[in-house]
């Protein structure tokens, strides 16, 4: 996961129309694509994990070994087995796909200019940029399959159920071991 994040960082920075943009346009993407983004490079790495259920302490042991009860000190929330279920569902779904690496980067450029983001100064330009990529990302599949437009919407489709997987679930799920308290979004914005 680590290296898929790295990776998904990367693609970011290396994409002269991203450094192009105001630096307050690349955080506003950043902040509301970075989960998407990471959720197509699990899917182009082929990354599966494995969850299991692990029973929650007692409140009675949690006071007597730590000396703080549940009000003092909120925990984190843990992932529903649901919740996990639904990501790996959606992961499954684009699999199915078999998208090549041209079809991967340009669904991310479409992914990352989106337009639609609150705040941003240059939209229109964003806007653009994203119908660009679309337009590549069409003509990709057009010699691959005769039924391509079919094909285009239903990648275009999937690619929109990547915005509700809430980006706490990821957090959990593949870097809270490893950054405990810290907040992944400034620490993503520290390595762009």
């Amino acid at each position: 996961a680590s290296d898929v994040l790295l990776k998904t960082v990367s693609f970011m920075r290396n994409l002269p129309s991203f450094q192009l943009l105001p630096r307050e346009d690349q955080l506003l993407l950043l902040g509301s694509c970075w989960v998407p983004l990471f959720l197509l490079g699990l899917v182009q790495e082929m990354v599966t994990f494995e969850v299991m259920e692990t029973p929650a302490p007692s409140m009675l042991k949690k006071i007597l070994l730590d000396g703080r009860s549940r009000w003092q000190e909120p925990e984190q929330t843990q992932p529903t087995l649901a919740a996990v279920q639904r990501l790996q569902g959606t992961l499954n779904t684009f699999w199915s796909l078999d998208l090549s690496p041209k079809e991967f980067a340009y669904l991310k450029g479409a992914v990352l200019f989106n337009p639609d983001v609150p705040g941003l100064r240059t939209s229109l330009y964003i806007h653009s940029l994203q119908r660009e990529a679309q337009r590549a990302l069409q003509e990709v599949l057009q010699p691959r399959q005769p039924e391509g437009r079919g094909r285009f919407a239903r990648i275009l489709l999937i690619t929109s159920t990547l915005k509700s997987i809430p980006p706490t679930l990821v957090t959990e799920l593949f870097f809270r071991p490893l950054i405990g308290n810290a907040d992944i979004l400034e620490l993503i914005t520290e390595m762009l």
